[in-house]
């Protein structure tokens, strides 16, 4: 075999070398994996497995969360402006109030016509008047402010909210890859068994290559 090989080109020896010496590192690799896969496989499910679960899911969980804190505020506000007063109210007189001389017209009965004069007389302390005041009221004061506000702030809004999205992107698949592995070595045999005495025609075929 070694003549028939080196009689050709050199070029010729050294790929056919390579695809024998690349097809036995390919088997020992197999036969490596399906002897290292029982006893790989249940650290990865017992150990990594739930690690990245827990990960993925606190990522999740923290992205979704939300910041809640009660706000105590103090604080004075000046207060300025003009408040137009338009109304009727009545007014007490607080002592007598003397009105001397006041022009009146006085009308006779029966028709005797009317005499214009002048009066004098009290209006007496408590008396109620009804009074109309239409005035411009200006403001200048200082009002304490004390509030309690409850301050609710999703996380995602913050900027916390992108870091959690890039870890849960990078966790997420590794989660799913994880939960995807076979549980034990006769998991892993049996989907191996099973590709293998799979009928050809239920094996899906790239649209490429059917089309070829």
């Amino acid at each position: 075999m070694n003549k028939r090989v080196w009689d050709k080109k050199p070029w010729q020896a050294f790929k056919t070398f390579a695809i024998l010496f690349s097809f036995t590192i390919n088997l020992i690799l197999l036969i490596v994996l399906l002897v290292a896969a029982p006893l790989i496989l249940p650290i990865v499910n017992d150990i990594a497995s739930p690690i990245v679960s827990g990960l993925n899911s606190s990522f999740v969980d923290m992205n979704q969360a939300t910041i809640r804190r009660t706000i105590d505020v103090s604080d004075t506000i000046p207060v300025v402006l003009t408040v137009p007063l338009s109304t009727t109210t009545s007014v007490v007189i607080l002592r007598d109030v003397p009105l001397v001389n006041v022009p009146a017209k006085f009308t006779l009965p029966h028709g005797g016509g009317e005499i214009n004069g002048v009066v004098s007389l009290n209006l007496p302390k408590n008396l109620a008047l009804p009074v109309q005041l239409d005035l411009q009221v200006p403001i200048s004061e200082t009002l304490p402010v004390q509030l309690a506000v409850e301050a609710i702030i999703p996380l995602d809004e913050t900027e916390l909210g992108a870091p959690f999205n890039r870890l849960q992107s990078i966790f997420a698949p590794l989660d799913a890859l994880l939960r995807g592995l076979p549980a034990n070595g006769q998991d892993l045999f049996e989907r191996i068994s099973g590709r293998v005495n799979q009928p050809v025609d239920s094996i899906p075929v790239p649209v490429g290559a059917a089309n070829e």
